[in-house]
């Protein structure tokens, strides 16, 4: 078992991974701002099993604030770290391009620095399919050019790659990226699709749909990626890329109606025009991952979205109930 640090530690992906690394005896530390992109007590209440926990510590900081990143890692003592830690987001990012490099490449930056400083050599870097951009045929390998991207976002997720590739050179850090494919499940961000699609039918309202239903993703349960994430940081290598997806891709009109099948709901659709910054379509290829980590997703949307639904039943009884 191993000393791990996990920035973004309470959000989405990053408290379902605290959960798994406490569960197998790691001894995890959670850096983590609480920012209100969304709701701060969401990511709070993410947290709430793994406080108990004997093994966990939470460090209350921001990337943006070198000297806090520094003190965390010395604190900490980690000897890996998972970097989840991010402004998401396509469409955000294009309103406030310069928070997003302000977060995502300086404040990896930062952590870089204060990982050479402290003595902690190996990273697992939470990555995304945008930095593929619009230009390629899916599905994609990692091969494939990823120096177009059409976003903030994607640039600055692409930048921060960059910045781990060359502390690895420089400095030998021992880094493994994950690009990630559209992730979904129990704990997802309120903005996300299928999360604000699912409580506007709930409710019986529109759900906007950008373009004409025919943008194609390659939605992957987080149960999926949380395997793949636990795999690279228990593997051990120079500098490595994987794709995490499903390797399965639906359209958004098949989304809209599995989710209204799944909610037992009409879904009313409001037409949208095609959004800036969004791509036709992702789907990954999972060679790679498959044979060097033993990657292996195994849920297909209709079970993860059945998973998905009865957890947000279970989160709006607990709102309504207080």
């Amino acid at each position: 078992m191993a000393r791990i640090l996990v920035t973004g530690g309470a959000g989405f992906i990053g408290s379902h991974l605290v959960d798994r690394l406490l569960a197998r005896g790691d001894e995890v530390a959670v850096l983590d701002n609480f920012d209100d992109f969304y709701d701060p007590a969401i990511k709070r209440r993410n947290l709430v099993a793994a406080a108990r926990h004997p093994k966990f510590r939470l460090i209350e900081a921001d990337l943006r604030d070198g000297a806090a990143v520094s003190a965390a890692l010395q604190s900490a003592r980690p000897e890996k770290v998972v970097h989840l830690a991010a402004q998401a987001g396509v469409r955000p990012s294009l309103q406030r391009p310069q928070h997003y490099v302000d977060v995502n490449v300086t404040g990896t930056l930062h952590l870089l620095q204060a990982m050479v400083a402290s003595g902690c050599r190996r990273l697992v870097y939470g990555g995304t399919s945008s930095v593929y951009g619009a230009s390629g045929k899916p599905p994609f390998v990692e091969s494939d050019a990823a120096d177009r991207p059409v976003s903030p976002y994607a640039a600055t997720k692409r930048a921060a790659e960059l910045l781990c590739h060359t502390w690895h050179a420089i400095h030998g850090l021992r880094v493994t990226v994950l690009r990630f494919f559209t992730v979904y499940g129990p704990r997802q961000r309120p903005e996300m699709a299928i999360h604000k699609f699912a409580r506007l039918m709930l409710a019986g309202r529109p759900i906007p749909r950008f373009g004409d239903g025919r943008t194609v993703r390659d939605y992957t349960y987080v149960d999926d990626i949380l395997d793949g994430v636990v795999k690279a940081t228990d593997h051990d290598e120079g500098f490595g890329v994987y794709n995490l997806g499903e390797s399965e891709t639906h359209t958004l009109s098949e989304l809209i109606e599995l989710l209204a099948k799944e909610l037992g709901v009409a879904a009313r659709v409001e037409g949208q025009p095609d959004q800036q910054g969004d791509v036709p379509a992702t789907c990954a290829d999972i060679t790679r991952a498959r044979a060097v980590l033993g990657y292996a997703p195994r849920v297909p949307l209709r079970d993860g979205m059945r998973r998905f639904v009865a957890w947000l039943r279970e989160e709006i009884a607990r709102e309504k109930g207080g």
